[in-house]
């Protein structure tokens, strides 16, 4: 036990074993529903669901364990949402790739991904982001939260005339929804351990009397996976139609991923004068998930912003991510049981996180609209694009191009310049999906 608490700094970090465990349950709680959603969109992609159920589970094992035992910071990984749909449905579905091609452009991407992150480029990159567009990413990640947990609760629903509109509060799922939000907000003021994952279970239970919810039993046995693994086209990814496929692959994982990292990590306060002390192991750690994943058989994994929730449950260290990692691997064998934890349980832990990330915002300097702006873009643009990726592009170009207007330009680092000058190319000429 000594030997751990060494290893992982707990002492430093100011946690504990129990701590980091209940961390780790509630990270897993609030992002389980990958297990499920992953192989659904996939699945319209053509990729057997049963292989892609199993993919994932083993991937993003094999991602939180290397981002905790390596690089020993409190972050789970697994396929991204977004990326997923993309891959399904733009890629596949829409622009008639095989899905085996699809994997190939995946594993190119993880091999070019791997090799910045490698030859230190990606560390680089993220060491070179603006003081305000650090803090937005992080503020940004809480309102993509917000939207994410406020549809999956239902309190937000989508409209045809004004795009969203307040959802029937009527409905029992809404409900449970707000009385697990108040619960958790209320049990974490009073300082009671283990709140945002004592919402979650609240809210599970009582699901079984007033939100229709079924048990399906604990055990089952996991499905082959033979049919998606080493599947993967890599000769049809390299043919001409697909660059921009791999292109659009490379750069959305490079800066969600990123955002994501830097975010949760500044969350935790684990950035020291702004930056990641182990930041090289935790980019290494999703690009080998990504590679592993082209092989298995699914789409890009990446850093999950629903590490905020364990971390506002205080996990700090890398045991919170081994605890996923494990969770993940029994939930092959479990997949009834965590089936059973529905969105509207764990979107108020979700909400209540995006709330607490928001004050990142009172450190702009409020009077300096070239540095604000961009922030507030960069916050904005991730919600309402639902895309994390997006959010950064637009604070990097409107960062260099307003100090360019305004006489600043020698404020701006090479470095920013040289991403805002990529995001360019890529709305342009590349596209934006």
């Amino acid at each position: 036990m000594d030997s751990v608490k060494r290893y992982f700094g707990f002492d430093e970090a100011g946690t504990n074993l129990r701590t980091e465990l209940l961390a780790g349950l509630t990270t897993f709680l609030t992002m389980a529903y990958i297990i499920f959603v992953n192989p659904a969109i996939l699945g319209d992609a053509g990729i057997p669901k049963d292989a892609v159920f199993v993919a994932t589970c083993l991937v993003a094992a094999l991602g939180s364990l290397i981002m905790g035992l390596y690089a020993n910071y409190p972050i789970a990984c697994a396929p991204g949402m977004g990326l997923n749909a993309y891959f399904a449905y733009t890629v596949v579905k829409g622009m008639g790739f095989t899905w085996q091609a699809a994997l190939g452009a995946v594993f190119i991407s993880g091999c070019l991904f791997m090799i910045v992150t490698l030859f230190r480029v990606r560390e680089v990159i993220v060491n070179g982001i603006p003081h305000s567009i650090r803090i937005a990413i992080t503020a940004g990640i809480g309102l993509f939260l917000a939207i994410i947990s406020l549809k999956s609760a239902g309190v937000v629903v989508g409209n045809p005339a004004t795009l969203v509109t307040l959802g029937n509060l009527h409905d029992p799922h809404v409900i449970l929804a707000v009385i697990g939000f108040f619960a958790i907000v209320t049990l974490d003021y009073l300082r009671v351990r283990g709140a945002i994952l004592i919402g979650i279970v609240g809210v599970t239970v009582l699901s079984f009397f007033f939100g229709g919810n079924q048990f399906h039993g604990i055990v089952s046995v996991p499905p082959s996976i033979d049919a998606t693994l080493f599947h993967l086209d890599i000769r049809a990814a390299l043919s001409g139609g697909v660059l921009n496929v791999i292109m659009v692959f490379f750069l959305v994982e490079l800066f969600d991923a990123t955002g994501t990292l830097m975010g949760v990590a500044n969350r935790a306060g684990l950035l020291v004068e702004g930056k990641m002390n182990r930041l090289n192991k935790a980019l290494l750690a999703d690009s080998t998930a990504i590679l592993a994943g082209s092989l298995l058989g699914t789409s890009s994994t990446t850093a999950y912003i629903e590490s905020a929730s364990g971390v506002q449950a205080g996990g700090r260290t890398g045991v919170t991510a081994i605890t996923v990692a494990v969770l993940f691997l029994l939930a092959l064998f479990f997949a009834p049981l965590a089936g059973v934890v529905p969105g509207y349980a764990t979107a108020p832990a979700l909400l209540y996180v995006s709330c607490l990330m928001l004050r990142e915002m009172v450190d702009l300097p409020w009077d300096d609209a070239t540095e604000v702006v961009p922030a507030a873009l960069t916050a904005l643009l991730m919600p309402f694009t639902y895309s994390i990726a997006n959010g950064v592009a637009f604070g990097f170009i409107s960062y260099a191009g307003l100090k360019l207007l305004t006489g600043k330009a020698r404020q701006v680092k090479l470095v920013v310049w040289i991403i805002a000058a990529i995001f360019l190319f890529r709305y342009f000429y590349l596209g934006a999906d």
